[in-house]
């Protein structure tokens, strides 16, 4: 495995972290609460964003326009069954979900969430740094490379472990200050 590719996956693992914060509520309304709602239309599993127009006329309002009227009942099925604690409002064209400010106890909770999703956007990390050494081991094993050259990649390789832990940290501190502030 070479360095680049071990980047290339610890750059993959930040941003799945990114997008797991993306779906936590802060108390203001934002579309990508509803990107892991998943419809099922005419028995096939879609993705909520394919088969709706959303938007957030305000601040505390996410607006979910249909392309097809026919499925604003499924839609809003599919929100009550979700995970995300909103209860859809259905006017026969559109879906309207007000989000409500946080309690100071919400927000703990969510703080709580979002340090669990960071942790496990580290265990990632640190898995891809697990593969890419013993990888290194084996090409040493193999005489692919010197005694040397293995200590030195797996220096390289924590090195980029360190750097993409930070960054998943400073997302974390950037979320939890999100969450936090009223």
């Amino acid at each position: 495995m070479k360095l680049v590719e071990v980047e290339d996956h610890m750059i993959k693992a930040l941003e799945a972290t990114q997008r797991s914060f993306n779906t936590i509520r802060t108390g203001r309304a934002n579309t990508s609460l509803l990107d892991r709602i998943i419809v099922e239309y005419y028995g096939t599993q879609m993705h909520l964003k394919a088969l709706a127009n959303i938007s957030t006329p305000d601040s505390t309002t996410i607006a979910i326009q249909p392309f097809d009227r026919n499925t604003i009942n499924i839609i809003e099925k599919a929100i009550l069954l979700s995970d995300i604690g909103l209860t859809p409002n259905n006017d026969g064209s559109v879906i309207r979900l007000n989000i409500p400010s946080l309690t100071t106890e919400r927000r703990k909770e969510l703080v709580k969430q979002v340090a669990k999703l960071a942790e496990e956007g580290k265990v990632a990390v640190r898995n891809i740094r697990r593969d890419a050494i013993d990888s290194i081991r084996k090409q040493e094993k193999s005489s692919d490379v010197s005694k040397d050259e293995s200590a030195d990649l797996q220096d390289s390789v924590q090195k980029l472990t360190d750097k993409y832990i930070v960054k998943i940290d400073e997302a974390l501190a950037v979320k939890e200050k999100d969450i936090t502030t009223v």
